[in-house]
């Protein structure tokens, strides 16, 4: 043996380093290798179910933004028409209360002529009773007592009316 090298302790080395890594393999390795690429699964699995309710999430999300929008814009628009509504109701309602108020007017001062009317009617007829008394107790002998006559029956008049 050259160098002092036994070439049958090396092989069997050899054999007993391929025994412990084909025993390694078998009870470490593939089991760790299975569990390893089931965690691996398992949490892949986990992730693409996180994805998929992420997904779920933001289309019931854009969902629900766009139902709010809509009602928005209902509401929107619902206000729009009531201010509308509103606007012409009270419109109708002041062009009723001035033609009202043109009517009660017009009635006042139809009244109000009326009124005058039968004043100066009653006035008149006031007048010529005075002037017809008057012009009696002229005619009559005593001018100074008619005179006062007169004018204690204008002073009654005027006080009574």
């Amino acid at each position: 043996m050259p160098l002092n090298i036994n070439f049958q302790q090396i092989f069997l080395h050899f054999l007993n380093f391929t025994l412990l890594f084909a025993g390694l393999y078998f009870l470490l390795y593939k089991p760790v290798r299975a569990f390893m690429s089931k965690r691996d699964a398992y949490y892949a699995d986990l992730d693409r179910q996180a994805q998929e309710k992420l997904a779920q999430a933001e289309e019931l999300h854009h969902r629900y933004e766009e139902q709010i929008a809509g009602a928005r814009e209902e509401i929107q628009a619902k206000s729009d028409q009531a201010l509308q509504d509103a606007m012409e109701t009270a419109q109708q309602q002041l062009l009723q209360a001035q033609t009202d108020a043109s009517h009660i007017v017009a009635s006042a001062r139809a009244e109000a002529q009326a009124e005058r009317e039968r004043i100066l009617r009653e006035a008149r007829s006031e007048i010529s009773e005075m002037v017809t008394l008057a012009a009696g107790k002229l005619l009559s002998a005593d001018t100074s007592a008619a005179y006062d006559q007169f004018l204690t029956e204008a002073r009654r008049n005027g006080e009574n009316g």
